[in-house]
């Protein structure tokens, strides 16, 4: 075995992760955000289109089910245009080339984005069977995702795409041991190298999310799309309390970049997204991502590999000149 896939399973096993919701606790977003491919992207999705990914160690060998809240587009949590006219699809890949395949971890919808075995698919309309309420894919063998050594398990992949229409899907995925309970799974973990989400509406309320910095990386460029000028975004690392970064206005993209401090390296950044507390931005829908020096984009973990970095503040001790 390689020594950075040593150093990378001996990470996981040292926090004792657990499969989370996603998003999950720590990151303190509402929901993960898809749109009819319709609608304007004024509306805070780009592309119509979501992948994730989900990583469940070697060590399970149980079956495995993801479910889905609130699959359908209507009804209580998601966004209207005019009238309920759009249709969801979710779609399971695992096997060979699944995550492997660069397009699949690219983060526009082309290519070969949908490598792989295709396990499952089911598209949903407006469905009041499925408002606020779970839907279950599976079961699945761990071993029908793709294994992927360095990370000492299976991947499989998550595609949610807004095929029909011009509304806001809002929704939240669980990777369970369960089809009928949420129920988590110990070393499991799930990432997506783009993230579009719903912010809150509260300004009270921080919003999180982690993209990992592995040794190769010395510098990153973050990408937002459709802040609507909505407040800050900061990064703590270990290395630093927080550092501003560059937000977009209303239907359109922005970037920033700042270099890597050698104590950020193999340790996850915290990109906290803090709303402005007046005037109020409601139901606002926003797409970022993290790319290093070489282009590569980082992935963003739902449980932060090494655990949430907190600022280790020091004071340097000069010694008394004679």
């Amino acid at each position: 075995m390689k020594k950075q896939s040593l150093i990378w399973i001996i990470m996981l096993i040292g926090i004792n992760v657990f499969s989370q919701p996603v998003p999950a606790e720590d990151e303190n977003i509402p929901s993960l955000m898809t749109f009819g491919h319709k609608a304007d992207i004024s509306w805070g999705d780009d592309d119509f289109s979501q992948t994730f990914f989900v990583l469940i160690p070697t060590e399970h060998t149980s079956p495995i089910f993801i479910r889905v809240f609130d699959p359908d587009c209507g009804g209580q949590i998601d966004e209207i245009n005019g009238f309920w006219d759009t249709r969801m699809e979710y779609s399971i890949y695992g096997g060979v080339g699944c995550f492997e395949n660069e397009d699949a971890k690219g983060i526009d919808p082309v290519g070969d984005y949908k490598s792989g075995n295709l396990l499952a698919t089911k598209a949903f309309a407006e469905n009041p069977r499925y408002d606020n309420n779970w839907y279950t894919f599976g079961p699945f063998n761990p071993t029908e995702g793709e294994l992927v050594e360095k990370y000492g398990g299976y991947v499989f992949k998550i595609i949610c795409e807004g095929v029909t229409g011009d509304d806001g899907n809002m929704y939240q995925y669980f990777v369970s041991t369960s089809q009928t309970e949420n129920k988590r799974i110990e070393g499991a973990n799930a990432f997506a190298y783009e993230y579009s989400f719903r912010m809150h509406n509260d300004p009270n309320e921080v919003s999180h999310i982690y993209p990992y910095v592995d040794d190769r990386t010395i510098k990153v460029v973050q990408k937002n799309f459709d802040w609507d000028n909505d407040g800050a975004i900061r990064v703590v690392s270990v290395g630093r309390a927080g550092l501003p970064c560059k937000i977009s206005g209303d239907d359109g993209w922005t970037e920033s970049e700042f270099v890597i401090l050698d104590e950020e390296k193999n340790t996850s950044l915290d990109f906290q997204f803090i709303k402005r507390k007046s005037p109020s931005v409601k139901n606002n829908n926003v797409v970022i991502s993290v790319k290093n020096q070489y282009g590569e984009l980082l992935p963003f973990y739902t449980i932060p590999i090494g655990g949430v970095p907190k600022y280790k503040y020091s004071i340097g001790v000069k010694k008394k000149s004679n």
